[in-house]
């Protein structure tokens, strides 16, 4: 199946680790904004950075700068409407994605998960971040997600901006004027990459291509291991091959607990095919990458079942030696900070682990039909 959208060459990719790194270049950029600030984003929760960006966002718009903002109903649960209504008094737009609605029964599922910045139409981040304290401030305020975005100049822009509009006129039947052309920044070759439930899945088919053609290594981090049976197939398919197949999975501390749990499910398959698992500890882990070969994807989606199932995502891959070897070098990085999973240690887990793991395990098959 073809993707949606091409390769562009010549952009200029820089990636950008933890809140305390990529929350400031992305409100600079904001503040440097001429015509327009598009914003859309899953996970919005009142506080210190929601605060930063609402007022970033109404001196850009007092400005003349249009701004436009996308928000997800569930996800931006915990955004005030104080915050909400000082964007709006400055001329800030605001479409809620798919309202929560009793009538609405399982289409209530249906989220919004794209993390997108786009300034002018010229300069793009994308990643994994909500605008949310947990991104840099914690309750003890020590232990902030572990998060991942890209900061991306070029070509490839605008086809990020052509994922916003499209969701921006389905919302509003407005469709947003498009810039002009982006002149070429550097050179990296990158693609835009999507998912719209389960109709339309190009991450994952972009993906499990890679997997079933890789030849040295495939590497997997991501905050929920939910996968499908062709995901596991894929994975131990490839291991078995003799390709260094790694995962570094969410550990201990989860904003979900019980997939922590229901995950464990499928360990003992893909450690007998040779799959490598690490459950990262220092904090939770909510980076979605992947490294194969010399290819690379980066973005919102976590290509575990429910993701795939319900909800909007994007991601960009990369095909250059050098944002490849750096997220190569930063998933490297993150294996000093994991504890390994071996299957001679699983194999000697207690039966009260297993109980657990088993009952979660049902659960999230009777609710994702997991395969």
């Amino acid at each position: 199946m073809r993707n949606q959208f091409d390769w562009r060459e010549g952009n200029k990719v820089e990636l950008l680790v933890d809140g305390e790194n990529f929350f400031p270049v992305m409100l600079a950029e904001i503040e440097k904004a001429r015509y327009s600030v598009l914003l859309e984003f899953y996970f919005v929760s009142s506080g210190v950075i929601a605060s930063q960006f609402v007022q970033c966002l109404s001196r850009v718009a007092q400005r003349g700068v249009m701004v436009k903002l996308i928000i997800d109903d569930f996800g931006s649960y915990h955004f005030t409407s104080a915050d909400r209504e000082a964007l709006k008094a400055e001329g800030v737009e605001i479409v809620v994605y798919n309202p929560l609605h009793l009538s609405k029964f399982t289409r209530n599922f249906a989220r919004d998960h794209r993390k997108l910045l786009i300034v002018d139409q010229q300069v793009a981040f994308i990643g994994g971040t909500g605008l949310s304290d947990v991104y840099w401030l914690s309750e003890d305020e020590g232990c902030p997600w572990h998060e991942l975005m890209v900061r991306i100049e070029g070509p490839v822009v605008m086809d990020l901006v052509t994922v916003f509009n499209g969701l921006w006129q389905r919302c509003t039947t407005h469709l947003l004027s498009p810039g002009g052309s982006v002149e070429q920044k550097g050179g990296a070759k990158v693609r835009v990459c999507t998912v719209q439930g389960l109709y339309q899945q190009d991450i994952k088919a972009s993906f499990l291509a890679r997997v079933n053609s890789s030849n040295t290594r495939v590497w997997l981090m991501t905050a929920y291991f939910l996968p499908s049976f062709s995901m596991r197939y894929a994975l131990r398919r490839a291991a078995k091959r003799g390709i260094d197949v790694r995962l570094i999975i969410a550990g201990p501390y989860t904003d979900q607990p019980w997939v922590f749990h229901a995950s464990k499910k499928y360990y003992s398959r893909l450690l007998k095919a040779g799959v490598r698992i690490f459950e990262y500890q220092p904090r939770f882990l909510h980076a979605k990458m992947s490294v194969v070969d010399e290819w690379a994807s980066i973005g919102s989606c976590n290509l575990d079942h429910w993701n795939l199932r319900w909800n909007l995502e994007a991601n960009v891959e990369l095909e250059d030696d050098q944002c490849v070897d750096q997220m190569a070098q930063l998933f490297d990085q993150d294996l000093s900070h994991c504890q390994e999973v071996t299957y001679d240690i699983w194999s000697k887990r207690p039966w009260y682990r297993r109980f657990k793991e088993t009952l979660w395990a049902w659960i999230s098959h009777l609710v994702l039909k997991i395969r």
